[in-house]
């Protein structure tokens, strides 16, 4: 601990935090560029053998930036895939990132700190920051948009310069500091401890924009949405979301015990992936889907929630009612989908793809956070010291919800401002991932 991070777990004022020196290290989980190799073919890619803890160099600052001690963070399937080094090993990123030179140039290391969620304290604010100060307890989001690119005027994610932070950037939220810029912040919701606080903001506002925002689906009073992996990150939070929509939630899920905590959630119907079944190439059984949603829900879906990929996209096609849409993010499963063209163009349906959330559609899903009309879904915390293990977990899905990291916080449940609205919402809620975990 330096004198600036003791005041911050302190709880000190802004004169005294600005009073203090910013250490030249601090504590942080990176990559290394030398274990780029590691893995073999075939072998299990197992993330403990590259995400290593220890002291790197305190970066720059530069103007539109500002330098947050990190009180919690939280674990994305990025850090897996940062970590396994694949599809591509993300120092191509900071490769092609620093070729712009001037303050992107600092981002090429031989390491990289990695993590796109975080929450903590405003320590040191860059000359061109006006909206934020030191002492303001902020939440970091992890889109790293280029404001000068006219694109990002109109939205921007679609800002040929965006970039997923602490993915595709360095000095990303596993340390007790980390760099971001002022236009990734949003309040941190005064109810929420530090670690419930940072679990939110990646897969929150993902789902957001992919449901509730004009650039995705836009689902209105009594849409059926079917949401694959209805207890994971972002499927519990577009469980969430459809509900407060006036929709009709139906969750597909991988066991009886997380269609239990499906039902806890308050999911209109859910679905036990394994009842299903799989067809003759392995992928979900398309025809006895559609049954099954009939059954329980009478129609089809207006909309599908994908972000499985290759085992699940054919069925989310498929089962998609004439004139519906399938919004998807990403593809766990693998990249390359195969669909019966037929069922799209035939029956009018729609794909749209989604990728993160831009500022705006940040700030109102935090907003709904800090209504409480939307509860976090952390399931378990772990140090900083076992962030390797953390990002395993998630690697081989033993998780619901989010999987929170400590940082500076000494312990869980700091960080409260808000104990009245916290007793409004209800401990029950707010702690139902971590008591069903």
């Amino acid at each position: 601990m330096t004198s600036l991070t003791e005041a911050v777990v302190a709880g000190a004022g802004a004169a005294e935090l600005a009073g203090c020196e910013v250490p030249p290290e601090y504590r942080a989980a990176f990559l290394r560029r030398e274990d780029e190799g590691v893995f073999e073919p075939g072998q299990d890619k197992d993330v403990r053998r590259t995400l290593h803890v220890g002291e790197v160099p305190m970066p720059a600052l530069a103007p539109d930036e500002v330098l947050i001690a990190v009180m919690a963070a939280a674990v994305n399937y990025n850090t897996v895939w940062s970590a396994k080094f694949e599809p591509i090993s993300t120092f191509r990123f900071l490769e092609q990132f620093a070729k712009q030179g001037g303050w992107a140039a600092r981002h090429l290391r031989d390491y990289q700190v990695v993590g796109s969620d975080a929450a903590g304290v405003v320590v040191r604010t860059g000359a061109a920051v006006k909206h934020w100060s030191v002492g303001d307890r902020v939440v970091v989001a992890p889109p790293y948009i280029d404001e000068q690119d006219p694109l990002a005027q109109l939205d921007g994610m679609l800002s040929t310069g965006m970039l997923a932070w602490g993915f595709e950037t360095n000095f990303g939220a596993f340390g007790h500091f980390c760099v971001a810029k002022a236009t990734q912040l949003v309040p941190k919701p005064k109810h929420l401890s530090w670690e419930e606080a940072a679990c939110n903001t990646l897969c929150l506002g993902t789902s957001y924009r992919m449901l509730i925002s004009e650039r995705g689906a836009r689902i209105k009073l009594g849409d059926v949405v079917l949401i694959w992996g209805a207890t994971g990150g972002l499927g519990a939070y577009a469980v969430q979301l459809v509900k407060q929509a006036g929709g009709i939630a139906v969750g597909v899920v991988s066991s009886d015990r997380r269609a239990d905590l499906l039902d806890r959630l308050g999911c209109h119907a859910v679905i036990n992936r394994q009842d299903i079944g799989t067809d003759g190439t392995g992928e979900v059984n398309q025809k006895a889907l559609g049954q099954a949603i009939r059954k329980l829900v009478g129609e089809d879906p207006h909309v599908v929630f994908e972000h499985t990929g290759r085992a699940t996209f054919g069925a989310s096609v498929f089962v998609a009612r004439r004139g519906g849409t399938v919004v998807t993010c990403g593809s766990s499963s693998g990249y390359e989908h195969t669909y019966d063209n037929r069922y799209l163009w035939m029956k009018l349906k729609r794909i749209i793809g989604s990728h993160g959330a831009n500022y705006h559609e940040s700030w109102e899903a935090n907003r709904l956070l800090s209504l409480g009309m939307v509860v976090p879904t952390l399931s378990r915390v772990f140090t900083l010291q076992e962030v390797a293990q953390a990002t395993r977990s998630v690697q081989v899905n033993e998780h619901e919800g989010k999987v929170g990291v400590l940082c500076l916080a000494p312990r869980e449940g700091l960080g409260i401002e808000d104990p009245l609205l916290r007793d409004r919402i209800g401990e029950d809620r707010l702690r139902l991932f971590r008591d069903f975990a």
